[in-house]
C-alpha cells in the first residue's frame, strides 16, 4: 500500500513566486522537521530539462549517444544542454557574453562622451576579444 509520491511544486500557483519546503517527514520513524528549506537546483528543473539531464547522465555524457537516444541532431542536443545549464544557473557562456557586452558598451559610452578617442576605443575593444 505505497502512497504515490508527487513532485513538489516549485512555483506558487497563485502568484508564480518561488515555493519553500516548510515541513519534512520521515516515512520510516515518523519524525517531522519544520523550518524553511529551499529545494535543490535539480528539484527546480521543469520536466523537459530534468529528462534531458537524466538522459545525459545515462549516456555518460556522450553527445553522440544522446543524438541516438533522443533521435535529434547534434545542434539540438547542444541547444537542449544550454537550456538545462541555464535553468540550473550554470550557463557560464551566457554570463561571459553578458560581461563582454557590458564591457563593450562601457567603451562605446566613453567614446560617445569623448572621454577616449577612436584609436583608444579600438585598442580597448580588441583587448576584450583577446581575453
Amino acid at each position: 500500500m505505497d502512497k504515490k509520491l508527487h513532485h513538489a511544486p516549485t512555483t506558487c500557483p497563485v502568484c508564480g513566486g518561488g515555493m519553500l519546503i516548510t515541513t519534512m517527514h520521515c516515512a520510516a520513524c515518523g519524525t517531522n522537521v519544520s523550518g524553511e528549506f529551499s529545494p535543490c537546483k535539480f528539484c527546480m528543473l521543469d520536466e523537459k530539462n530534468l529528462n534531458f539531464v537524466e538522459t545525459f547522465l545515462r549516456c555518460r555524457g556522450s553527445i553522440k549517444e544522446m543524438e541516438k537516444v533522443l533521435g535529434v541532431s547534434y545542434p539540438t542536443v547542444k541547444n537542449m544542454m544550454e537550456a538545462a545549464l541555464g535553468a540550473l544557473g550554470l550557463n557560464e557562456k551566457a554570463e561571459n557574453v553578458s560581461a563582454e557586452k557590458e564591457a563593450k558598451e562601457a567603451i562605446l559610452e566613453k567614446l560617445h562622451s569623448k572621454e577616449i578617442d577612436m584609436e583608444t576605443a579600438l585598442k580597448e575593444l580588441k583587448g576584450i576579444k583577446e581575453e
